[in-house]
């Protein structure tokens, strides 16, 4: 008997396939991407009664006829993986339309488990299903679940152990023509029931066979196929299933009333979303505040102290406290955003809201070829663009996925507004005028972009489906905050790598040689050598392109680089601190996070609109010499629209692979040069 058994979880979206798997993994659940494609992939490893059993989880889909990128991959995976047991996840309010995808699954012949999910949500409904007859007629096993709940769950890895020692062959029958000649063909050539269906559609041995078909129906093979197909799954549902009483879907069908009006859902789908935006931003600054203090002034003075004792010289001391220390405190600080951002989005998912907002959108980002889900990432980009591309993995196609992430880097988040702010006060009198023109200049390049993209390269983007909009549910916490852990983790391990390597490049740029004034560093000389290309959009000060290297870690930073290269920043004087006191404040500093924050969310402001001014006249009196209007505003244009931003860059390699990324960035790069040099160069003609 073999000890490890390869097992395929299958079914439709929102069935509680997540769910459930999060109950038999917990925190062994690693989360990947399909080889060759940015569709995600969850895999974990569970020891159970001295079995170690492989769990992969399939892509949610309605069908294996391989149209969608997520039905290939399934169609591919039953193909050539060949696990030992599907689990084929089926809700129970559902039974009707989950079992087209069964009977398909059934076809591979492979030892099959189904489980019986939200039962209890059918028993409210008056649904009874004759689960034994199921089990008898199929040859399989059948596990009734409550998933949110954990009730039943236990019950499915002793079925995958049975159905796989007693190599029970799930059994599929259609129409007695039909069925005669695939038992014909699994005889004499030793194939499945799926793979004589193919031969039978496809080969050219089997055509007499096919046209014999097609003139008795008057239909091509494939449709006689689908037709036999819905006949089994429907003669299935007939036989096991019955209603006491018709118990409509009470609490959905009050809230759908409003949740999809088509005033009144635009109008909640604002609210909801804006009230996500708040609490997502208002309840995580205070802890990436903490964190950056934890990191950077309690660990980072930590590091001092010991390298201070040991004499190490002052330039090891730079590269350990700034670079090293700096760089993963840069990397801890989007975890607070980004662990919210995904709890609120699983939570959304799964209580049965997210399905509704892609309804509500789906017609205005039909002509982005786009559906109406992608509005959720376009809209949290305003507040910070490396979550924002996180949560397009609920894209169903690479080519859905590369729309929405060329939007996303155009629409400005507060990093930019910093830049924005300090500029535009600077040099204009109106500068809320400003501010807005260069929001709205984002939002137009973004649908620009996506609509070159639709219309020459992805032209048959889009894939239509029936939007299926589940009843809602109050989600496990538990289940939520496992799917939460293992992205952030997740993100941790990929795009963090990324960020904190090419962070501690960006400080060795600044600060080789050792010992020397920022202008006679690498950075400068790479400043220098960009003038001739910056100057067209009157940038013309090798400073002010110095400051666009550092400005790369994060857009705000292009300010205080600014402030250093400028003023000439003097050699650090490093001495040792007693940091019993940071200690004290780090401990209190936690507590103040967790009430800050939920005072935040409870305030009638947005903190992430809120720009402090925290320059100091003499870099403005700077500055002011050195731009006039037209250029501070060709300055601002670059900022907005080119993607100087290494968690952008490292996210979007780790969501759509760094060829496209990289392809992204030039793009951007030369889309913001020519709008800038438009802008500088007409502003001067005017005069």
């Amino acid at each position: 008997m073999q000890s490890l058994i390869k097992v395929a979880f299958a079914g439709n979206p929102n069935v509680g396939k997540t769910t459930i798997i999060n109950r038999l993994a917990g925190l062994n659940l690693k989360v990947g991407n399909w080889p060759g494609t940015t569709v995600e992939k969850k895999e974990a490893t569970v020891k159970f009664s001295g079995y170690t059993i492989k769990i992969v989880d399939l892509p949610g889909i309605y069908t294996l006829e391989p149209l969608s990128e997520d039905e290939k991959i399934a169609v591919d995976f039953l193909k050539k993986e060949k696990p030992d047991v599907i689990v084929n996840i089926v809700e129970a309010t559902n039974l009707e339309r989950s079992l087209n995808l069964t009977t398909e699954l059934l076809e591979f012949e492979i030892p099959t488990v189904i489980v019986l999910n939200m039962i209890d949500e059918a028993e409210k409904m008056g649904i009874e299903i004759d689960t034994e007859k199921i089990a008898e007629l199929l040859n399989i096993n059948i596990v009734k679940t409550i998933g949110n709940k954990g009730k039943g769950v236990h019950n499915i890895l002793p079925a995958i152990i049975d159905v796989i020692s007693k190599d029970k062959k799930p059994k599929v029958t259609y129409s007695d023509e039909l069925q005669r000649v695939i038992d014909k063909i699994k005889l004499e050539e030793n194939k499945t029931t799926r793979e004589a269906i193919e031969l039978i559609i496809s080969s050219e041995r089997y055509r007499e066979i096919r046209e014999k078909f097609e003139k008795l129906y008057g239909k091509n093979m494939e449709d006689i196929i689908k037709d036999e197909r819905y006949a089994f799954a429907n003669g299935l549902f007939h036989e096991v299933f019955k209603r006491k009483g018709e118990h409509a879907r009470d609490i959905t069908d009050t809230i759908d009333k409003i949740i999809l009006h088509p005033f009144m859902g635009i109008l909640s789908l604002v609210v909801i979303v804006f009230l996500m935006f708040k609490i997502a931003f208002d309840f995580s600054t205070p802890f990436v505040d903490w964190v950056d203090f934890a990191i950077n002034e309690f660990i980072g003075a930590l590091v001092i102290n010991i390298l201070l004792s040991i004499n190490a010289p002052h330039w090891l001391i730079d590269f350990f406290s700034e670079a090293v220390i700096g760089g993963v405190g840069f990397v801890l600080t989007f975890v607070p955003l980004i662990g919210v951002i995904y709890f609120l989005l699983t939570y959304l998912e799964m209580s049965g809201y997210l399905p509704r907002i892609a309804f509500l959108a789906d017609r205005i980002m039909h002509k982005l070829g786009l559906h109406g889900k992608h509005v959720i990432p376009i809209m949290l980009a305003f507040g910070c663009n490396v979550p924002a591309i996180v949560a397009t993995r609920t894209a169903t196609s690479l080519k859905e996925k590369l729309i929405v992430i060329s939007m996303i880097p155009f629409m400005s988040c507060p990093a930019r507004l910093v830049v924005f702010s300090f500029f535009a006060v600077l040099f204009f009198d109106k500068p809320a005028l400003v501010i807005a023109s260069l929001y709205l200049t984002g939002i137009l390049i973004g649908i620009i972009t996506a609509l070159i993209l639709r219309k020459f390269f992805f032209k048959e983007a889009i894939t239509h489906f029936v939007m299926e909009l589940p009843p809602y549910r109050f989600p496990p916490i538990s289940s939520v905050l496992t799917i939460v852990w293992i992205h952030v983790k997740d993100f941790l391990y990929r795009a963090g790598t990324l960020i904190f390597g090419t962070s501690i490049l960006i400080w060795l740029l600044i600060n080789i040689p050792p010992g020397k004034d920022i202008s006679e560093s690498v950075a400068s000389k790479i400043g220098r050598s960009l003038v001739p290309i910056f100057s067209p959009i009157g940038i013309d000060d090798w400073k002010a392109t110095t400051s666009l290297i550092p400005a790369f870690l994060a857009r705000e930073v292009v300010i205080g680089s600014m402030g250093t290269i400028y003023s000439g920043e003097e050699e650090k004087k490093y001495e040792k601190e007693d940091l019993s006191h940071k200690g004290i404040e780090l401990i209190k500093g936690f507590g103040n996070a967790l009430k800050d924050g939920i005072m935040g969310v409870f305030s009638p402001s947005l903190s992430i609109a809120e720009v402090e001014d925290e320059e100091d006249n003499s870099l403005k009196n700077v500055i002011r010499k050195s731009f006039t209007p037209l250029s501070a505003f060709s300055f601002m244009i670059f900022i907005l629209i080119y993607t100087s931003c290494l968690g952008t860059v490292a996210t979007m390699s780790r969501e759509i692979g760094i060829k496209y990324s990289l392809i992204f960035l030039a793009y951007s790069f030369v889309v913001a040069w020519s709008v800038a040099f438009l802008i500088y160069q007409g502003g001067k003609l005017i005069g």
